[in-house]
């Protein structure tokens, strides 16, 4: 997909932004062959307060948004996509029906041209999740169902699939969340949506990443000691909103993390949050 504008844009979209680090982590991945490449996965991990928007430039040269937080914050994420140069969008990806996941999506499909749309099998009766289906409707658009085993693309030293939801029904909505793992070269990217101890231990698929976005805004209801540990990742990336009445991020998650990794960015202390890889290096950058 074509970016509209210079790549100047995007540099002055990330000017003010500090370096974090540049290194080589101990890659999850087998596929130790791989050279680094020009093409870079670029992960935008959107400041949108107490919710979730994660924007993806992928080194084929498509783009994959995955929730956009509050209804209210539907103009920071469709600001910031356009920032980047794009007018369309080829995979859309809600992962569970709460408003903080799914609130801004309406107002991006309406903004962007989007090819594919993936939600889970959940139902809400929220007027966000209707407008948002009808929304859907009036463009003409279908719904993909989002559940384990789903390969979104798989092409060369790319490839994106769920890994969750693996039932049916659950008592909870955050369980019904869609988790995704994307590959390129020897790095990972893992995105858990608000999936809590139940859906963690249900996957029975490789979840070891490099990169891993915490679950539930760092709620002590997600990343059990038994999932961090398959995961083990050497980056985590929480998405939260500063001072929420919830406590989040829980301490005790971040104790565990930091078993793991001393590379915890979270957006209420960092802003937005930058994740490049050329497939074998990894490079942070935060607004703040």
């Amino acid at each position: 997909m074509k970016k509209i504008i210079i790549v100047l844009m995007f540099l002055v979209l990330i000017s003010g932004c500090a370096k974090i680090n540049l290194d080589i982590p101990n890659s999850n991945s087998s596929n130790n062959e791989f050279e680094a490449s020009e093409d870079e996965l670029v992960a935008h991990f959107i400041d949108v307060g107490q919710g979730d928007a994660n924007f993806i430039e992928l080194p084929n040269g498509d783009t994959m948004l995955i929730d956009a937080g509050e209804a209210y914050e539907s103009d920071t994420v469709i600001d910031y996509i356009e920032n980047l140069g794009y007018t369309d969008i080829d995979y859309v990806i809600g992962t569970h029906p709460h408003t903080d996941h799914i609130g801004g999506l309406a107002d991006v499909i309406n903004t962007f041209d989007v090819a594919f749309i993936y939600m889970p099998k959940a139902v809400s009766t929220s007027k966000t999740y209707e407008n948002l289906l009808e929304t859907i409707k009036n463009k003409g658009l279908n719904i993909h169902t989002g559940a384990s085993g789903v390969e979104v693309l798989n092409e060369d030293n790319l490839a994106i699939e769920m890994l969750a939801p693996n039932a049916e029904k659950y008592s909870g909505m955050n369980n019904y969340s869609i988790v995704l793992k994307i590959t390129y070269g020897n790095i990972s990217f893992l995105y858990t949506g608000d999936a809590e101890a139940l859906s963690e231990k249900e996957i029975t698929s490789d979840v070891s990443a490099d990169v891993l976005k915490v679950g539930h805004h760092g709620s002590d209801t997600s990343t059990s000691n038994e999932f961090l540990a398959r995961v083990n990742p050497s980056y985590a990336i929480i998405s939260v909103g500063a001072n929420n009445s919830y406590n989040h991020p829980s301490s005790s998650t971040i104790k565990k993390l930091e078993e793991y990794t001393n590379n915890i960015y979270r957006t209420d202390l960092n802003g937005s949050i930058i994740v490049k890889s050329d497939g074998i290096n990894i490079e942070v950058e935060t607004e703040k």
